[in-house]
C-alpha cells in the first residue's frame, strides 16, 4: 500500500533560506501572508522561481507572470502531504490524428484554438478521445512535470472518493446523518444535514464564498489557512448559523466541502492525501506524485481545495471517471456513481438545480450529451462527456479569481466535442 506522507515545509524552508545566505544565494518570495521563500526541492523544474502570497491570488491583484510562477508552486504557499503515485503509470497513447485546430463562435465572433488559448490565459490544455491524447500543449513554460493548482476541481475529486468509501462500506450511505462520523458538529448548523446534503451543497449552513471580499467567510477561512492553527477551520464552521433547512436551499459553500472531508477522513480513519493514493493515485496509476494543503503542520487536509498535480494526471482523474470508476475491471465507485455524480438534482422543495455531487452540469450542446466539468478559479477545469467518450483538462493561468476568461470555455467544449465526433 502507498502511504502518503506528511510535508512540513515552513522549519524546513527556514533552514534552507539561512544556508542560502551563506553561500550567497538569493532566495526570492515572502516569508509571510501565505508565501514562502523560494527554496529549489527534489529537482522541480520551478522552485526556483519567485512567487506571491495566498492573499494575492484571492484578491486577484498577482501580475500575470508571478501568477504563472505562483500557480505551479502552491506547495510552498501552505505545508502540504504527498499523494504518491504508483508505478507503471495508466497509459495515454498519442491517437494517430491530432487535433491542431478547432473554430467556433464565441459572443458573435469566430475563434480559433490559438487566440482561446491566448485570450483565456491557458497554460496547459489536455484532450482525450476514447482514452488517447488528441491535443496537449504546454504554455508559460510549464511542461509534463509541472504541477498545476486545482483549486475547486479538488471538490469533484474529493466527491469521487466519497463514492469509493460507499463502494467498500466506511460510509454506510450518503442519506447518513453528517455527525454519525463527525459527532462535534452536534448542535452546530450541520446537526440534521446528510451526506447527500453536503454533496449537493445544501446545508442550509450560512456561508459567504466571495473569494475577494475580506469580510466573506471564505476570507476568514484564508486566514486560519495561513496561521495554520490546528482545529481552527472546523471552529469557525461550526459557530456558523443556520440559513435554512437541510436539503432546502443550494448555497455553494467551501464549509460544506470541508465538512465532507472531515465525514471521509472520519469513516476511512486515513487521512485524505492517502485515501486519494490508495483509492486512486497509486492504482491508476498517475504518473507523478500530487500534493493536497494542510489547514495545519500534519494535520487534516484541506477539503475544498489545493489538490496540485501535474496536466496528465488529471486528464487520468476524467478518464477514471469517464470509465464509470473502473480500474483494470475491478469497480472503485459502486455502479451508477458516475452517472449520479454527474446529474441535476433536485433539493427537498422540488427545486431543479444545475448541480450534481460537487460536478457542474455542462451548458451548451454538451448539456444534451449529460457532461458535466469540475470547475476551480482562475481557469481550471476537467470536462467529461461518456457520451462522445472526450476528457478535456484547461489549467487557467488567470490573475482574477472569476471573469478572467475573455473567451467562452462553454463553446469551446462543445466545439472541440463537435470536432471529435
Amino acid at each position: 500500500m502507498n502511504v502518503a506522507t506528511p510535508r512540513t515545509p515552513r522549519r524546513l524552508y527556514a533552514m534552507a533560506a539561512l544556508l542560502a545566505m551563506v553561500l550567497g544565494v538569493c532566495a526570492c518570495g515572502g516569508g509571510g501572508d501565505g508565501a514562502a521563500p523560494t527554496v529549489a526541492t527534489n529537482g522541480y523544474p520551478h522552485a526556483s522561481e519567485p512567487i506571491g502570497t495566498l492573499r494575492e491570488v484571492y484578491d486577484g491583484v498577482l501580475q500575470p507572470d508571478l501568477a504563472v510562477n505562483t500557480f505551479r508552486n502552491m506547495d510552498r504557499l501552505l505545508p502540504t502531504r504527498r499523494v504518491a503515485a504508483g508505478g507503471t503509470a495508466f497509459p495515454l497513447p498519442r491517437a494517430p490524428v491530432p487535433l491542431d485546430q478547432v473554430n467556433f463562435l464565441s459572443n458573435g465572433s469566430t475563434v480559433d484554438l490559438q487566440t482561446y488559448l491566448a485570450l483565456n490565459r491557458v497554460a496547459g490544455l489536455l484532450v482525450l478521445k476514447n482514452g488517447r491524447i488528441v491535443n496537449e500543449t504546454y504554455r508559460y513554460g510549464n511542461s509534463d512535470r509541472t504541477r498545476w493548482m486545482s483549486m475547486s476541481v479538488a471538490k469533484s475529486i474529493l466527491s469521487t472518493l466519497v463514492g469509493a468509501a460507499v463502494k467498500e462500506g466506511a460510509i454506510a450511505s450518503i442519506d447518513d446523518p453528517v455527525v454519525k462520523y463527525v459527532p462535534r458538529l452536534a448542535a452546530t448548523a450541520f446537526d440534521g444535514v446528510t451526506v447527500r446534503n453536503l454533496l449537493m451543497m445544501a446545508s442550509g449552513a450560512r456561508w459567504n464564498e466571495a473569494y475577494s471580499d475580506p469580510s466573506s467567510d471564505r476570507r476568514q477561512l484564508l486566514d486560519l489557512q495561513i496561521a495554520q492553527r490546528p482545529g481552527a477551520a472546523m471552529d469557525l464552521i461550526a459557530r456558523l448559523p443556520r440559513e435554512a433547512a437541510p436539503g432546502s436551499r443550494h448555497n455553494y459553500s467551501g464549509a460544506d466541502a470541508h465538512v465532507l472531508g472531515e465525514v471521509l477522513a472520519a469513516a476511512t480513519k486515513k487521512p485524505l492525501a492517502t485515501y486519494l493514493s490508495d483509492k486512486l493515485w497509486s492504482r491508476y496509476a498517475m504518473e507523478a506524485d500530487a500534493n493536497w494543503w494542510l489547514l495545519s503542520p500534519d494535520g487534516m487536509e484541506y477539503a475544498a481545495g489545493g489538490i496540485n498535480a501535474t496536466l496528465r494526471d488529471f486528464g487520468r482523474f476524467g478518464q477514471f471517471i469517464l470509465d464509470d470508476g473502473m480500474i483494470g475491471g475491478e469497480r472503485v465507485l459502486p455502479e451508477g456513481w458516475v452517472a449520479q455524480a454527474g446529474s441535476p438534482k433536485v433539493l427537498g422543495d422540488g427545486t431543479a438545480i444545475d448541480y450534481g455531487y460537487l460536478w457542474y452540469m455542462a451548458q451548451g450542446s454538451s448539456r444534451a450529451d449529460g457532461a458535466f466539468v469540475a470547475v476551480g478559479i482562475n481557469g481550471q477545469y476537467i470536462y467529461v462527456n461518456r457520451k462522445e467518450r472526450v476528457v478535456i483538462v484547461v489549467l487557467g493561468a488567470q490573475p482574477q479569481p472569476s471573469g478572467g476568461g475573455q473567451v467562452s470555455t462553454t463553446a469551446f467544449f462543445d466545439a472541440v466535442a463537435a470536432a471529435l465526433r
